[in-house]
């Protein structure tokens, strides 16, 4: 452990100490919890096999031609389902999961605090049995997730007990996407994630894709991967930026049924012809959950950073060094 008792903050140095420790600690806690084996994961896929992930549907993926072959492939926006394809190729059986580091390109993104173009997060992914497709399972698997996050909390501030503090409830706090409206009708999607984030400190907000009873969704959601009725998002309160912090999205995946109804409400049927959507169709893909992990907002969040600059190396705007100077970043 660190000696850092005449030390308020964590310089350059010791903050790329502090990831990896970090790091290590939280995969292998949520290996352990969730039963889940770490496996290499695509960088890049080929759009026609319909693995790629389409996010909301507005992002457009990086892609390119291998230029001696002739074949054009996608770097993959993120592993969703590309997970469970490989969950039946390796033979793992229910109850038994996978998870990857997963590095991702998103040119779209406007820049913020909490935004880069560089996405990097643990995806994983776990077999389960068609009965267990509830919202009691869905919480089931919230909570021990949230059990990873307590003891990470707890294990950095024994690291660094003079710079960093718990920062989390005992418990996490679960509330619809529909009941959050319903709690906050005059605010927007994210004015009401920040009202009862402030409350609460550590929230799952479920169901994220379909209307609610305003005619408009929560936020977009890919129709092939989460079923819409049964995913959602960890949230937590930063009590370093005052503000949210979205650390996973997560879900139940679609069945047959979740899939055929969601692509017609999205109005991308055409999808239904892809590889992986055959696959699904023909009962060829076992049952799911899983979801992403962010990896530098969890190392923001947890080492009381104020921008994700200050944990991910990437590429900013011309002035954002100026701004990051004005406002004391230390970015890496």
């Amino acid at each position: 452990m660190q000696n850092n008792s005449d030390c308020k903050y964590l310089d350059l140095r010791e903050t790329q100490i502090a990831i990896k420790s970090l790091k290590d600690y939280f995969q292998r806690e949520l290996a352990t919890t969730l039963n889940l084996t770490r496996v290499s994961a695509p960088l890049f896929v080929r759009p026609e096999t319909g693995l790629n992930d389409n996010l909301s549907g507005n992002e457009k993926a990086v892609a390119f031609e291998l230029r001696k072959y002739g074949i054009g492939v996608e770097i993959v926006q993120s592993l969703a389902k590309w997970k469970r394809y490989a969950l039946r190729k390796y033979g793992f059986n229910d109850y038994e999961g996978i998870y990857a580091d997963m590095n991702a390109i998103r040119p779209d993104e406007e820049f913020d605090s909490i935004h880069s173009i560089y996405v990097d997060q643990w995806d994983w992914e776990k077999i389960i049995k068609k009965e267990d497709r509830t919202e009691s399972f869905l919480h089931y698997i919230v909570r021990e997730i949230y059990s990873v996050f307590l003891k990470t909390d707890r294990y950095m501030v024994h690291l660094y007990p003079h710079v960093l503090t718990a920062k989390l409830p005992k418990d996490i706090y679960f509330i619809t996407s529909e009941e959050l409206l319903q709690r906050y009708p005059d605010l927007s999607p994210k004015e009401r994630e920040y009202a009862i984030c402030k409350e609460k400190k550590a929230v799952f907000l479920q169901g994220i894709g379909g209307d609610l009873s305003n005619g408009e969704p929560h936020d977009l959601r890919s129709p092939d991967y989460d079923d819409w009725l049964l995913n959602g998002d960890i949230l937590f309160w930063n009590p370093t930026t005052k503000d949210v912090i979205e650390l996973s999205s997560m879900g139940i995946r679609v069945d047959e049924d979740r899939l055929k109804i969601q692509t017609e409400i999205a109005g991308t049927e055409d999808r239904l012809e892809l590889d992986y959507h055959q696959a699904l169709l023909n009962h060829e893909l076992p049952y799911t959950v899983g979801g992403g992990i962010g990896q530098s907002r969890i190392c923001l969040f947890f080492l009381e950073k104020k921008h994700i600059a200050e944990v991910q190396a990437s590429v900013w705007s011309d002035n954002f060094e100026d701004e990051a100077n004005r406002q004391g970043l230390n970015i890496l």
